[in-house]
């Protein structure tokens, strides 16, 4: 019955009365690789199996299996939550959605686990329990800014991994130091001989060091300048809350949407004027995090000694999970409209048997197009 949802769903049949339907209209193909000699099972019979299996088990069946396929050692594993928005109890005041914890390697996009958060939980207490499940070796663990805690910084230690977190205003003494020292180190680099230089900040600026690229993606320009610190012990704040950190950076990111004249030529300004016209309506649009979303300014920690460049496409790779899967999740397998409660998570996992199924297609022959 598993192997039948999970094949509909394959087949872009994102129901389980599609997926069922799809079954019948197969059968005869079906029953050239399983037995089937019932036939194919009602809706029914289906909804008691998937509310009666036993959600743990059916995850360490699914980790067994992605486990065969992919190492969650010596890699980058990405973690963040998602909502499952129509599985809401709306019968009860004030019910938030549930919420699952989603673990993906990424490089691949494949999704390795997944974590149910209860009631009374929040990311906080769920990552714990979701790092505990997995061998983390030799990895690199990336988490949004919620997940910048203390305890979690060590048990990633402790199970023999590495990160590199985002620190935000949760954190607001440790970002705003980042932000004030990487700002410091950014324009003291930038110094014009004429202007007088401080021997302190010129002293660490061999511990300093950026990189800035730009470049087309969809309808818009990209423009980044990661900057990092290779001595994140001068901070006293970062030293005394977080001894594993060592280095400490700043990405800014400025998106530019393309604009195009009548005749369809570009005339989208410059990255110089954009900020100029920005300006007005916020007088620091790069001065902290939240001040616009085309224009962002992250303040990053992670254990490794990085360079600029290995930091910059860790952070960029992280949002996979969020591109290659929440998007995909919600937008192909309509995740966020299903209305199962009792089986939600087991279902959930039903659509990451055939998300994985389907990456690894793509992955192992890039040039054939999947048709249902």
């Amino acid at each position: 019955m598993l192997l039948c949802i999970i094949i509909g769903y394959v087949c872009g049949r994102i129901t389980l009365r599609r997926s069922l339907k799809w079954c019948e209209n197969h059968l005869d193909w079906l029953r050239q690789f399983m037995e089937l000699k019932n036939g194919i099972p009602s809706v029914s019979t289906v909804s008691r199996m998937l509310c009666s299996i036993d959600e743990e088990l059916f995850l360490y069946q699914f980790m067994e299996w992605i486990g065969e396929i992919v190492d969650t050692k010596n890699t980058h594993l990405a973690i963040d939550g998602k909502a499952l928005c129509a599985s809401t109890e709306k019968v009860k005041e004030g019910c938030r959605p549930p919420m699952i914890m989603n673990v993906i390697e990424a490089g691949t996009g494949l999704v390795i686990a997944q974590l149910p958060m209860e009631k009374k939980e929040n990311e906080i207490t769920t990552i714990p329990k979701a790092l505990s499940i997995l061998n983390i070796v030799g990895s690199t663990i990336t988490i949004d800014a919620i997940g910048t805690q203390t305890a979690i910084m060590e048990q990633i230690h402790r199970q023999g991994g590495h990160f590199v977190l985002t620190v935000k205003e949760n954190q607001s003494d440790a970002c705003k130091g980042i932000h004030e020292m990487m700002n410091q180190l950014y324009e003291e680099k930038h110094k014009k001989e004429d202007q007088i230089k401080d021997a302190v900040l010129q002293e660490m600026l061999k511990d300093y060091d950026e990189w800035s690229s730009m470049e087309r993606n969809r309808e818009r320009y990209e423009y980044r300048t990661n900057l990092i610190y290779k001595d994140a012990g001068f901070m006293r704040n970062v030293r005394k809350e977080w001894r594993q950190v060592r280095t400490i950076g700043q990405i800014r990111q400025i998106r530019i949407p393309v604009k195009k004249d009548k005749e369809g030529n570009d005339i989208t300004p410059s990255k110089k004027e954009y900020l100029k016209e920005e300006r007005k309506k916020c007088p620091d649009p790069v001065g902290k995090e939240g001040a616009g979303h085309d224009i962002q300014c992250t303040a990053v920690i992670s254990d490794r000694l990085l360079n600029v460049e290995e930091m910059g496409k860790i952070k960029r790779t992280h949002w996979a999970i969020e591109n290659r899967l929440h998007h995909v999740l919600d937008d192909t397998f309509r995740e966020d409209r299903s209305p199962a409660k009792k089986s939600r998570n087991n279902m959930a996992l039903i659509r990451k048997f055939a998300y994985n199924i389907l990456r690894l297609a793509m992955i192992n022959k890039p040039q054939v197009k999947l048709v249902t």
